[in-house]
């Protein structure tokens, strides 16, 4: 596929104008967990509506609020602008589905700025083996983990998630691994959203007696709107605690850039 062309990702996570901020869309099949279409997915369709309602402006950061699980199937979308100044604005997204709010959302988007320099860099991405060296996750046929979901990207496990599916072997609160879009489709920075939240959840690896986490609220930070090849990943969790679980994730480009970071709370059910 040919750098800037249309696959697979982007028709998924189409939007259609039809009306002044009124949005539709599909959610695809198999983008789901039990049955439930995943949040990085619904998000980046919310991420791409409120971005075309201010002209197609980069997303800078975005949050989204989850009221209840979504399907495959049609949606509507409703944008406000809440502001649009000469570098920012802030746009406010609704997601329907049934006539029932499934997402809400507040992002900030920015006119496409000159390469800044860096200033500092307090982290680094994880030593992991090549792409090439890390099992690709797929679906499985038989069982609700790994979800369908993970098939609908290229996403390789870092040694702790390979330990757990091939040995059943726990380690730290900590997920590892490399994502791209299938086919060759570059990525672009809603793609982040997706697999800011595409991974098994941290607490599956601690061994944790977890069963579903269904997200509550997801926090993404775009800090290069144009990402380049593979995408590192480094996931963390410190605290379970009031019946909720924290991840902190930091994403890096083939050039060692900091592309973005994530800020997940999600309930945790015992089971």
């Amino acid at each position: 596929m040919s750098e800037g062309s249309d696959g697979a990702y982007r028709a998924a996570t189409g939007v259609t104008r039809t009306g002044e901020g009124i949005w539709s869309a599909e959610l695809a099949p198999d983008w789901d967990i039990l049955g439930n279409t995943n949040g990085g997915y619904l998000l980046a369709i919310a991420s791409r509506a409120s971005s075309e309602a201010v002209d197609g402006r980069d997303p800078v950061t975005i949050t989204g609020h989850y009221t209840r699980p979504a399907h495959t199937g049609p949606v509507r979308l409703e944008t406000e602008v809440v502001r649009s100044g000469r570098r920012l604005a802030v746009v406010r997204s609704r997601m329907y589905q049934d006539e029932r709010v499934v997402l809400e959302t507040l992002g900030t988007f920015q006119t496409r700025q000159e390469e800044v320099e860096t200033t500092l860099t307090d982290a680094a991405p994880p030593d992991l083996p090549a792409p090439d060296d890390c099992p690709r996750m797929l679906p499985a046929d038989d069982a609700p983990f790994p979800p369908p979901s993970v098939g609908r990207i290229d996403l390789r496990a870092g040694p702790e998630i390979a330990q757990l599916f091939l040995e059943g072997k726990t380690s730290s609160p900590v997920v590892t691994g490399w994502f791209r879009l299938l086919d060759g489709e570059p990525l672009d920075a809603h793609a982040l959203m997706v697999g800011s939240d595409a991974y098994p959840p941290t607490a599956f690896v601690a061994g944790l007696p977890v069963g579903w986490t269904p997200t509550i609220e997801l926090t993404v930070h775009i800090r290069e709107p144009e990402p380049k090849g593979w995408i590192r990943c480094d996931i963390t969790s410190r605290f379970v605690s009031g019946g909720f679980i924290e991840e902190d994730g930091l994403f890096w480009d083939e050039e060692d850039r900091l592309v973005a970071q994530s800020r997940q709370l999600a309930m945790v059910s015992r089971g």
